[in-house]
Formats: structure tokens, sequence, C-alpha cells
């Protein structure tokens, strides 16, 4: 993830060469050099999204503030399944002028990150096992899966709360049906806890995980920071 910080310092060393160039022009040069610096810093499969929001853009680079920096990465980005992506703003960047034309750059200080990480289902499932299938159930998650459990095999089905603790998404089954089979309910219960799963978000920037909601295609974990600084490595 220093791939945001090289997406900051491509996009103020960028303005020494836009400065000069009519607005609209100059925010898409350094939208695009920062999507392929991101690209790069990344070793990302595609060039994400960016969006350096606000007007006029020259403005923001004579002050040294910019209201509004966009970086969306898509699965294929990533290189993750279908569905996953996230999208995370930045608010309130200083950088100022001088710096960025002569090179200077080593620290970003942005007032506030927000964002969206979408944790796909095919990820998830992945870390249960091979055959296992989540999808959206309310506000829960339905889990199928097939498990051995003392001599037998079970294919279960349960729906689990979904939740965070500290920097871990949580999904918690608390009773699981058999589906076909007639194993006794022992069986189930002994292996209802195999259907449970802890999943560790590694975050930047001293970003913090603050919710997480079942999608469609995924589950949606908010994250936020305020008064961090991005610093070069």
């Amino acid at each position: 993830m220093r791939a945001l910080l090289a997406v900051l310092v491509a996009l103020v060393v960028v303005l020494g060469g836009v400065a000069l160039v009519a607005d609209p022009v100059a925010e898409g040069i350094a939208e695009d050099r920062v999507a392929a610096a991101l690209q790069d810093a990344g070793a990302l499969a595609g060039a994400p999204e960016v969006d350096v929001t606000g007007w006029p853009f020259l403005t923001q680079a004579v002050a040294g503030t910019y209201d509004e920096v966009r970086v969306g990465l898509t699965a294929a980005d990533l290189g993750q399944p279908e569905g996953t992506r996230a999208d995370v703003t930045l608010r309130g960047v200083h950088v100022p002028l001088s710096d960025a034309l002569s090179g200077s750059v080593r620290e970003v200080p942005v007032d506030r990150v927000d964002g969206t990480a979408t944790l796909s289902y095919a990820l998830l499932s992945r870390e249960l096992g091979a055959d296992t299938t989540l999808e959206r159930a309310g506000d829960g998650l339905r889990v199928t899966r097939t498990v051995e459990v003392l001599g037998y095999t079970v294919p279960l089905t349960a729906v689990g709360d979904v939740l965070l603790d500290g920097d871990d998404l949580l999904v918690e089954v608390e009773e699981a049906e058999a589906a076909g089979v007639g194993a006794p309910d022992f069986v189930v219960d002994r292996a209802v806890g195999l259907l449970d799963l802890r999943y560790p978000v590694r975050l930047p920037f001293g970003l913090q995980l603050t919710g997480v909601t079942p999608a469609d295609d995924g589950v949606d974990v908010a994250v936020e920071a305020t008064d961090t600084v991005l610093r070069a490595s």
C-alpha cells in the first residue's frame, strides 16, 4: 500500500510540468501520470482510476492543498477475484508548491483518509476451503461447505454474523444444518466451528476499520484515519 504515497508524490512532481497549461488539461495530465505511477509502484495489472477533485485545479496547486484525491482500484488492478476492489479518498492533502517543484517531497500530511475496501466472496470463500460458497443473507452471510469430522463427510449450511475484532473480519456461526446427510446431531454440533472465519485486514497509514456490511458482491469494510502523514520509504 506504499503505492498511495507514490500517487501523491507523482502528483505533486508533475505540477511543475503542467503549471502553465490550461486547468482541465493540467488535471488530466496529472491524473494520467499518477495512475501510471501507481501501476508501477504497486506492480498492478492495470492503471487505476485517479480523480483529483476540486476546482480550479491550478489554484489548489499554488495553495499547496488539494481538496480530494480519489483512487479506485479494481479486482483486475489488485490481482484479486472478481468483486474485490478498494476506493480511497484523501481529503486535505498538503504539499507546498515549492517542495513539489524542487522534488523535495518526503512526506505528505493528509487531514483525513476514508474509503471502502470490498472483500469479494470468492476471496473469503477461498480462506475457508475449496468448495465453500458465501452469499449475502440479510445482515449476515450464508456459508455452505462440506467438512470432514469424526469420520463423517457432512455438507453444511448456516447463516453467520459478520463482525469486526480489531483489524480482523469475523464470520461467526452459531448453528448449522446438514444438507441431505443423516449425520448425528453431535457431529453437526462439532462441525459448526469449521464454518467460522477470521480474516486479517492489514491497512497502512494508521487506517482503522470502522464498519462492515455484507453487500451483493462481497463484504464492504469501511476505513478511515485522521491527521495522518504519508512518508516516503
